[in-house]
């Protein structure tokens, strides 16, 4: 287990400029609205060989009518309570804040070892006004510059010396399994409501959740990540560059996950959006479970379930092996289906079938019904195999390979998934030359 570093202060002090230092990458979200990290970030840093996962909570904010505020509060008091040390991060240009004291005063009843540093001392003047943040009662600052990393040396020195031993405990590359959908469809409630714990900022303003955050889940005696991803919209519609990190976040989350778990609003329907999350789930290969959410907010019918099933499934076309499961987040009808269902899936896309068993399955199915004739050409196949590769791909040898045609590339596909259970997980077949 390694320990856990806060980073907390009020907005707009350059704590996701020092996150994104210390994990030695472009994740959490850095721009100069004020107020853009909405929820806790998670990375891992270390220093000196000493290894620790940082956290950049939301903004620390007192008293403002904006909606997120009260969230963010939460956020940092959960980060407290998370966190095993907390840097402290105030703005040498702005001096000591009212907000500042208040988050002073929540860290001395904290009883956590707290690191005072003040931030954007990029200059001898501003190191003289740094001094002004001792009437905050730390007996230590850090003056320090996180966009050139000028200080951060001595913070950290300290900072590591001052987390607790932790056993080492071996990690396991655990499966992924992130949940994606356009904006507002439920994905961020849909997780609270599996971990039921408040993890993720929720609130009825579309576009809350702007980074993907990763949270270890464990159920049916199977542990996963779970990942949520910032709702992807069109192209055009990233108006902002925080809209653009977020679709650029769903997108790596998407490449990176082994089951994507699609949340579709049942009110609006499967519309474009959802139907292109879908095909790039299924270009990356990724196992694919749909989840149909608010689906108590639909008027229903006994012939509801099916005909919103076919419809899914016509604009899903060709690849309609895909579960559906219609949930409501909200009164948790059904929400441990949808993961028994992505466990299930994740199953799927790992299985191996035996050479000589996917042999004798096949070929006498090939045998039933050979490949078309081509200009008076047969084509004969003789073995076939599944490649080793982390998703379902098979080879099929034969005399002639350039003269297989789609069709019945698609008829040995539904062949196969007859067989052999390949619910949810696109296939891929390549006909060799033996």
């Amino acid at each position: 287990m390694s320990n856990i570093v806060a980073v907390v202060g009020r907005p707009n002090v350059g704590k996701s400029t020092f996150f994104n230092r210390m994990i030695k990458r472009r994740e959490a979200i850095v721009d100069a609205v004020s107020g853009v990290t909405r929820d806790r970030n998670y990375g891992k840093s270390d220093w000196n060989g000493k290894e620790f996962s940082l956290i950049d909570t939301g903004g620390y904010v007192r008293g403002s009518d904006d909606i997120f505020e009260a969230e963010i509060d939460k956020q940092v008091e959960l980060a407290i309570d998370e966190a095993d040390a907390i840097i402290f991060m105030v703005d040498v240009e702005a001096g000591v804040t009212g907000m500042d004291e208040v988050v002073a005063k929540l860290l001395h009843r904290s009883n956590k070892p707290v690191f005072l540093a003040v931030n954007k001392v990029d200059n001898s003047k501003r190191g003289e006004d740094a001094v002004e943040f001792y009437a905050l009662g730390f007996e230590k600052i850090y003056p320090i510059a996180s966009i050139n990393g000028s200080g951060t040396g001595d913070l950290l020195d300290d900072l590591v010396n001052a987390l607790p031993e932790k056993p080492e405990v071996e990690e396991e590359e655990l499966p992924r399994f992130a949940v994606v959908g356009r904006p507002n469809a439920g994905k961020s409630s849909f997780i609270n409501a599996l971990i039921g714990e408040d993890r993720y900022i929720v609130t009825d303003v579309a576009g809350t959740t702007r980074d993907a955050i990763d949270t270890k889940y464990n159920r049916f005696g199977f542990e996963f990540n779970l990942v949520d991803t910032a709702g992807i919209r069109r192209k055009s519609k990233v108006k902002e560059d925080l809209e653009f990190y977020s679709v650029m976040r769903s997108v790596r989350a998407l490449e990176h996950c082994d089951v994507a778990i699609l949340v579709v609003d049942a009110t609006r329907g499967f519309e474009g959006q959802d139907q292109n999350i879908f095909w790039l789930a299924q270009r990356n290969n990724k196992g694919i479970v749909i989840l149909v959410n608010k689906w108590d907010l639909v008027e229903k019918d006994t012939h509801s379930v099916k005909h919103f099933e076919k419809m899914i499934r016509e604009r899903c076309e060709p690849f309609t092996d895909v579960p559906i499961v219609f949930i409501s987040v909200l009164t948790k009808q059904r929400i441990f289906k949808a993961i028994e269902t992505a466990v299930e899936v994740y199953e799927n896309r790992s299985r191996r079938i035996p050479t000589s068993k996917f042999n004798e399955v096949m070929l006498e199915i090939v045998e039933h019904m050979p490949p078309p004739a081509y200009k008076g050409k047969y084509v004969k196949i003789k073995y076939c195999t599944q490649l080793p590769t982390p998703h379902p791909t098979f080879a099929f040898f034969c005399n002639l390979p350039q003269y297989v045609k789609d069709p019945y590339k698609r008829f040995l596909e539904n062949k196969l998934r007859e067989k052999f259970d390949f619910t949810g997980v696109p296939i891929t077949i390549y006909f060799r030359k033996k």
